[in-house]
């Protein structure tokens, strides 16, 4: 594949999707070939999952279920959305991919990151991104933004109590040390500016080094 697959991480409120869109906006007026979507979702069939999984009056879903159906719903995402996108050479920036899955199922429900790993290996058929940009942030200070933010979705996940959330964050740091090659990481209680442009200079060096690579 030619193209670049790059997802972008972290716990709630950590400011992921503002950051991405301004990106995507900016990579576009630069005429480069972009795909910025999302998970669970991106498309119909995953979308509908993500409302299942999703759902505040969903409490009863067992931890297992949700792992499941996140697989399914990545399963669905990669090859009907990011796979032919990366087959034309495009740039591929997906909000959330099998990351979160190992932090929060994995980790902070305690299904094991080993056995996550395995569920979404026969989800993704070793199709892992070629970097991973994750936005960490203390998890009261990204429960406070959400707080602030009304025109976001409250999810099931945000009403996890807060040992929960920072159980995800250790999920998280744990993945650093796991793959430290793949992926990188962005101080997100930083101003937007400050974050924004770390994270804009760490795509455009993937870019060149794709770019010296392709020729």
């Amino acid at each position: 594949m030619q193209g670049l697959f790059i997802t972008i991480e972290g716990p709630e409120g950590a400011g992921k999707s503002t950051i991405l869109q301004k990106l995507a906006n900016e990579m576009e007026e630069r005429k480069f070939d972009v795909v910025l979507t999302r998970e669970p979702g991106g498309i119909q069939i995953s979308e509908q999952i993500r409302q299942v999984i999703l759902d505040p009056k969903h409490t009863a879903m067992d931890s297992r279920t949700e792992a499941l159906l996140y697989a399914a719903a990545r399963r669905q995402h990669l090859i009907e959305k990011v796979v032919p996108a990366l087959e034309r050479g495009a740039i591929v920036l997906c909000d959330r991919f099998i990351d979160s899955s190992l932090a929060y199922q994995g980790y902070a429900r305690g299904l094991g990151i080993d056995e996550i790993f395995t569920i979404n290996q026969f989800a993704i058929q070793d199709l892992m991104p070629d970097k991973t940009l994750y936005f960490d942030v203390e998890p009261e200070v990204g429960l406070k933004r959400i707080e602030k933010h009304r025109g976001r979705e409250i999810n099931r996940l945000d009403l996890e109590k807060l040992d929960f959330h920072y159980r995800v964050r250790e999920g998280y740091k744990t993945l650093l040390n796991m793959f430290p090659d793949r992926i990188v990481e962005i101080d997100a209680s930083q101003s937007f500016e400050a974050v924004y442009t770390h994270a804009k200079r760490l795509v455009e060096e993937l870019i060149a080094k794709k770019d010296k690579i392709g020729h």
